[in-house]
């Protein structure tokens, strides 16, 4: 029986990131998907990976992801990534997460940084307010930068299920990035991989069985 939803934020509840880099990359002439080369280049121990757990500050992260970047052929300062990961807001995903959360557990479980303005990592104040509103939905919000922690290390997932204070076959678990599904689904979770607002809606109501619109 499904007692808790989790949920990924960037990605699930806001678009992409990966929309705002493929942006950055037409306008700089980089060769496309080289962002997320970057960052899936030594993916535990790289800039990124370190950021997130913060074991580094946002000025090294910046000067890390350079010299990371310029090893693969193109230089890009670190802050420059920093500016696109805001994504915006999805007022139906919003909607299904208030529907699930009279009825589940509704926790976030986000990969995020330390920079920006609160967990959506937002550098504008008006969407800071309106990524303050949805976390205020969630019965509680897991941040890797405050627990040292990041997806896909399955020691985060562990520590969401107590948190929750459910066993991995009870949790439905929302997330944009398949390897970080993966270790979820290995410990007994129901994943979904959100791929589009349509395909995650109807795959979310046939998991927790509600209707969400």
């Amino acid at each position: 029986m499904i007692k808790a939803v989790l949920w990924d934020f960037g990605g699930v509840l806001t678009t992409s990131p990966f929309d705002s880099f493929t942006r950055f990359e037409k306008e700089r002439g980089l060769p496309e998907n080289f962002i997320r080369r970057i960052n899936s280049t030594n993916p535990d121990t790289n800039a990124w990976a370190k950021f997130e757990r913060s074991d580094v500050t946002l000025d090294e992260f910046d000067k890390l992801f350079e010299i990371e970047s310029e090893a693969l052929g193109h230089s890009i300062a670190g802050i420059e990534i920093i500016k696109l990961l805001a994504g915006d807001v999805r007022p139906r995903m919003v909607q299904a997460l208030k529907n699930c959360r009279e009825k589940f557990n509704c926790t976030c479980l986000t990969n995020n940084v330390a920079a920006g303005k609160g967990p959506g990592m937002t550098r504008d104040a008006m969407a800071q307010a309106e990524v303050k509103d949805v976390m205020a939905i969630f019965n509680q919000v897991i941040e890797s930068s405050k627990i040292g922690l990041r997806k896909p290390d399955p020691r985060i997932y562990e520590f969401a299920c107590s948190e929750m204070g459910v066993t991995a076959d009870e949790v439905v678990y929302l997330d944009d990035l398949g390897i970080n599904l993966k270790p979820a689904s290995a410990m007994g979770m129901k994943t979904i991989k959100v791929i589009s607002e349509d395909q995650a809606l109807r795959d979310l109501e046939e998991a927790v069985g509600i209707s969400l619109s």
